[in-house]
């Protein structure tokens, strides 16, 4: 076990062979256990499990420093050249950015670099990274 907690998340696919494809194709992540109704995926060391539902309506969206960012989703913090690779990989795997890799709040509290992607059941993901990581929660 890390010395940090992991978290776990639960969130509904409407199509479990695509969301193989997604999260254990593009996104690398190792399978767990499974069943016919859901898939457990580690998410660089977090539980991930997506469980088959009916296909889920539109996420509203909040603006945010001029992008409308999905107000339903979720992602990871990672160390910068980290994130720079993660998002050429899936650049380079065909991914569709819903908000493309950008500097977000330059200059203020808060900077960071930030994308968002959709899985092929809807569910938005951020994937983000902070140069100083005393930005995380900056005021």
């Amino acid at each position: 076990m890390t010395s940090r907690p992991r978290f776990h998340l639960a969130f509904p696919v409407h199509d479990l062979a695509a969301a193989r494809a997604f999260y254990g194709g593009l996104l690398g992540c190792a399978e767990g256990r499974s069943s016919e109704h859901w898939v457990d995926f580690d998410l660089f060391g977090h539980q991930i499990v997506a469980h088959l539902a009916p296909r889920p309506e539109a996420a509203p969206r909040n603006a945010v420093d001029g992008d409308g960012v999905p107000v339903r989703h979720f992602g990871l913090i990672l160390p910068w050249a980290e994130w720079e690779a993660l998002a050429e990989r899936l650049r380079t795997g065909g991914a569709r950015f819903l908000i493309e890799p950008r500097i977000r709040f330059r200059g203020l509290p808060g900077e960071q670099g930030t994308f968002f992607i959709e899985d092929p059941s809807g569910n938005a993901l951020e994937f983000k990274s902070f140069e100083d990581e005393a930005m995380i929660f900056a005021r």
